[in-house]
């Protein structure tokens, strides 16, 4: 335990600068759309407090607005505003309503009636009873409203790294996907250190004397624009173009931490999920992005891959990985699971890419008709004798992995088949497998390398980027270390790749990653 603390600490400290960066974004993110939300919220809890007859109306709606999930909101708000901050601080803005709003009209609604007609009858008119006594008394139970408001939007910002906002989501995403503990609790701790401070904050203000409270909270809207303010800290690069990467491809050796050691290559960057990545530099929002060299996105949005003119994205080709126990237990597993190799190259998965992540047919579709064309689908009934645990990641191709193997296991066998897909990045999906929730997913051979094995340089370097040196090496560590097997690989290498806009490409006459560190050094 000791040695994992000095490990976290030596981390957070190796990445003090961008800790920093990151947790300033975070915090003005939270009071930029605080901000909003108590200049709206307010407002609209003194108007359905005076009319009650609103009050239905005006809860139930922003009501039903917090139970929107915060990705589906995300979701929605992006082909109207974009990725960045925008849409970030709208939806922070949302969830920030209900309590700020709710707990104004509790606070006013919830005055003794006989304070206000004392005050009516010393003859004060609405405003100054508004202002003099209403909101005054209130103050306590608004200060909890807005207390609740942040306390949730520390936790929901983090989030906003999926969609180029920044913010400390960037380490925890990345971390997962990394299935790295280290920067996990490198962007959560400082997360729940902020919801913690700024909880405690606020509730020692809510325990001062009404009159001190009073003179208090004029100061905030001006400390809330400090603190919003946060939000616009300088960047480290001053070069034209922008990078969107993945929160994944910061961290790795073969992703921004190689092209900087490597290429050398110093681009502003932007964190973004690969669900939003491709169309953003499609609608040139992006310049280049970190792109999956199978994706069939490519072909959608006439993308160009850059030449890795200097080798540092190793091999990855896609094989399923099973529990050894799994294979005891369903002895006809890997048998049908082999069925695929040899059948998949790259064109051919870039082709099915397409059909789901551009044309937007559903993964079981796609793996119905691969499958049919190839003579591998079959219908089997009858009894089964036992079930499958298949789990996948979040991204396009492994819903269609996930689909061909599920369809060919109910075909091939008599063993049913539950399918937990979706899982989120590398250490979600490998954890699940380890802990023998799952028993198996498809995985590649470069990220069990790199994202799980974590070999030296020295033996990375070994490998010369050979694609059977590095599939025998990750088949035989992972069977002396963790007990799973690597069955044989499908056929195709969905390998990381710099993407950039075909036209732009050819503009600047950019080819390789090299002409682009040469093209930024210029600029």
């Amino acid at each position: 335990m000791n040695e994992q603390q000095q490990t976290l600490w030596h981390f957070m400290w190796q990445q003090a600068d961008k800790l920093l960066v990151q947790t300033l974004q975070h915090i003005g993110l939270t009071f930029i759309s605080l901000l909003i939300a108590v200049l709206l919220g307010l407002p609209l809890g003194i108007l359905i407090a005076r009319n009650r007859n609103l009050s239905g109306i005006v809860l139930g709606t922003v009501g039903i607005l917090q139970t929107i999930p915060s990705i589906a909101l995300l979701g929605f708000l992006i082909p109207v505003l974009g990725i960045g901050a925008k849409p970030a601080i709208v939806a922070l803005f949302l969830y920030a309503l209900l309590p700020i709003i709710r707990n104004t009209y509790t606070g006013i609604t919830g005055i003794n009636p006989t304070v206000k007609e004392a005050a009516i009858a010393l003859g004060l008119n609405k405003q100054q009873l508004l202002l003099q006594v209403e909101l005054p008394l209130a103050m306590p139970v608004i200060l909890a409203g807005i207390r609740t408001a942040t306390v949730i939007n520390v936790g929901v910002a983090t989030l906003a790294s999926y969609i180029a906002a920044g913010g400390l989501g960037e380490f925890i995403f990345g971390g997962i996907s990394l299935n790295n503990t280290n920067m996990i609790l490198g962007g959560a701790i400082p997360a729940a250190l902020l919801a913690l401070l700024f909880d405690f904050l606020l509730s020692r203000l809510q325990k001062l004397n009404i009159k001190t409270l009073n003179r208090t909270t004029l100061a905030m809207p001006v400390l809330l624009i400090l603190l919003s303010l946060l939000y616009f800290v300088p960047t480290a690069y001053g070069t034209k173009l922008v990078a969107g990467f993945t929160p994944e491809f910061m961290g790795r050796q073969d992703g921004n931490v190689g092209l900087e050691r490597i290429y050398g290559l110093k681009i502003h960057t932007v964190v973004i999920n690969d669900a939003v990545m491709y169309k953003a530099a499609y609608e040139k929002q992006l310049d280049v992005i970190s792109g999956y060299s199978t994706d069939g996105r490519l072909k959608a949005y006439d993308l160009v891959v850059l030449k890795d003119d200097k080798g540092i994205f190793p091999p990855y080709y896609a094989a399923p990985i099973v529990r050894n126990q799994a294979l005891e237990k369903f002895p006809s597993l890997e048998k049908t699971l082999n069925l695929l190799v040899g059948k998949i190259n790259d064109s051919v998965m870039t082709d099915l890419n397409y059909r789901v992540d551009h044309l937007h047919q559903s993964p079981e579709r796609v793996a119905h008709d691969f499958l049919k064309a190839h003579g591998l689908w079959r219908e089997r009934g009858g009894k089964k004798k036992g079930t499958v645990r298949l789990g996948s990641k979040i991204f396009g191709e492994q819903y269609i992995l996930a689909s061909l193997y599920s369809q060919l296991i109910k075909g091939f066998t008599d063993y049913d088949v539950v399918a937990k897909t979706g899982l989120g990045g590398t250490k979600i999906c490998f954890d699940a497998l380890m802990n023998d929730q799952i028993d198996l997913y498809p995985e590649y051979t470069g990220t069990g390398l790199l994202a799980i094995l974590k070999p030296p340089q020295q033996t990375i370097d070994s490998l010369g980027g050979d694609k059977d040196k590095t599939f025998a090496y990750v088949k035989d560590q992972f069977e002396k270390k963790y007990g799973i097997s690597w069955l044989k690989p499908i056929g195709f290498n969905n390998a990381y790749a710099l993407m950039m806009r075909k036209q732009q490409a050819e503009t600047f006459h950019i080819e390789t990653i090299s002409n682009l560190k040469e093209y930024l050094k210029n600029q």
